[in-house]
């Protein structure tokens, strides 16, 4: 199986710089990278609305992202912890 290109958009990244403790941010971004392989793991979820955006758990985080099959490409648009990550 052909792997994906994994793309995470600027404000993604500064989310991610911001998640404490430093465990946690290396468990995220172990996640991200295994999108390339898998774009669609067990326990991703579709969200209401969006054509193909995508949500994964990472303890109390989630990584919301988008999978565009005909270019490979995965984007990742959002990271947060759950209580904020949806608003």
């Amino acid at each position: 199986m052909a792997s994906y290109k994994v793309l995470i958009k600027t404000s993604a990244a500064k989310e991610l710089e911001a998640v404490e403790p430093r465990a946690a941010r290396a468990r995220i971004v172990s996640r991200i990278q295994s999108l390339a392989q898998t774009p669609r793991p067990h326990g991703s979820h579709k969200l209401a609305g969006d054509a193909e955006r995508y949500r994964i758990r990472q303890g109390a985080y989630r990584i919301v992202y988008s999978v565009d099959d005909e270019r490979r490409i995965v984007e990742v648009v959002k990271i947060g912890h759950r209580r904020e990550v949806y608003r």
